[in-house]
């Protein structure tokens, strides 16, 4: 039972440094390589569509539990300290835009994907 509390600590610690990101590629000072590498992050994060299938038997959990964390760790790394302390202090005290921000980002990642189906789909029926 240990570890399981263990695992939501660590996931409930991922999802603030997701909205930590966030906050961080707003941000001015990030670098423009740091705001590509936390766009994808962020995109992949609230993407309905996996690399790996879930329905795929442990190989579709695991690309969840390898990939995002790296993407997540290498983010973090590639944006300056000064950058990264102020946007975890917004982040402590704003933890009602993340919903905001959640639902947006949600919705044009689902656009994203309908665009890139609708253009596949025509791609092909020719």
């Amino acid at each position: 039972m240990q570890w399981l509390q263990q695992l939501q600590q660590k996931t409930k610690r991922l999802k603030q440094e997701a909205h930590v990101l966030m906050i961080a590629y707003k941000d001015k000072r990030t670098p423009v390589t740091a705001k590509i590498l936390i766009a994808v992050t962020v995109g992949y994060l609230l993407s309905p569509i996996d690399l790996v299938p879930d329905f795929i038997p442990v190989l579709g959990l695991l690309d969840d539990l390898i990939i995002v964390p790296i993407l997540i760790a290498v983010s973090l790394k590639m944006i300056p300290t000064t950058v990264l302390t102020d946007a975890r202090a917004i982040a402590k005290t704003k933890q009602s835009v993340l919903k905001k921000n959640n639902r947006t980002a949600a919705v044009f990642i689902i656009l994203v994907w309908l665009l890139l189906i609708y253009f596949t789909y025509r791609h092909f029926k020719r």
